[in-house]
């Protein structure tokens, strides 16, 4: 099973999950995947996406932004593999500046961000990852996340480092193959 799990005030409606969906039910794989819509609170997104990892074998989480966070915790726990699509690496800190009133991009509801959002996510930094795991796919022209603490976060795994782009990972759709292959559907790309 595919776990995509989207960024921070996303949903399952964002692009890359939409077009995830698509590429996985044109393969007969529909059944395959799936997007959760994360609550705003890391341990409800984490209980949330727990609920549908229960009972399963060859789970690879797909996370971006936020998502990517999600997954790596995800991933070290259960022993899975894990994509990271511009993952955020410290969103307890990052996040910060945007303490206050937020809307979510495509449902539009609002809440408030807080010190517990942030204590949240602060509770699940991995210290060390097992970099086999991990396929990084960042562009340099991420606006909105350093691409290079990725990189470095995530030495050793597999990565693809695509110039340009921007944080939405416009090159997303080239790297669904190996996506993939990677979580074991394909022998090939």
């Amino acid at each position: 099973m595919i776990l995509y799990l989207h960024g921070f005030n996303s949903s399952p409606q964002s692009h890359k999950a939409q077009v995830m969906g698509q590429y996985m039910a044109e393969r007969d794989l529909a059944q395959e995947f799936a997007c959760p819509a994360l609550p705003p609170l890391a341990a409800d997104a984490i209980q949330e996406i727990e609920k549908l990892v229960r009972g399963k074998a060859n789970i690879c989480f797909l996370g971006s932004s936020l998502g990517g966070f999600y997954a790596t915790y995800l991933a070290e726990k259960h022993g899975a593999r894990a994509v990271l699509i511009n993952p955020a690496i410290d969103p307890h800190i990052g996040l910060r500046a945007y303490l206050g009133p937020q809307r979510n991009l495509h449902t539009g509801e609002p809440y408030e961000l807080t010190e517990a959002h942030l204590t949240g996510w602060g509770k699940l930094c991995v210290p060390r990852i097992t970099p086999e795991r991990y396929l990084l796919l960042v562009e340099t022209g991420d606006e909105v996340l350093d691409y290079w603490r990725a990189v470095e976060r995530y030495a050793g795994a597999e990565q693809i480092v695509i110039r340009g782009g921007d944080h939405s990972l416009q090159s997303f759709p080239q790297h669904l193959p190996r996506i993939l292959k990677f979580a074991g559907y394909v022998s090939s790309v």
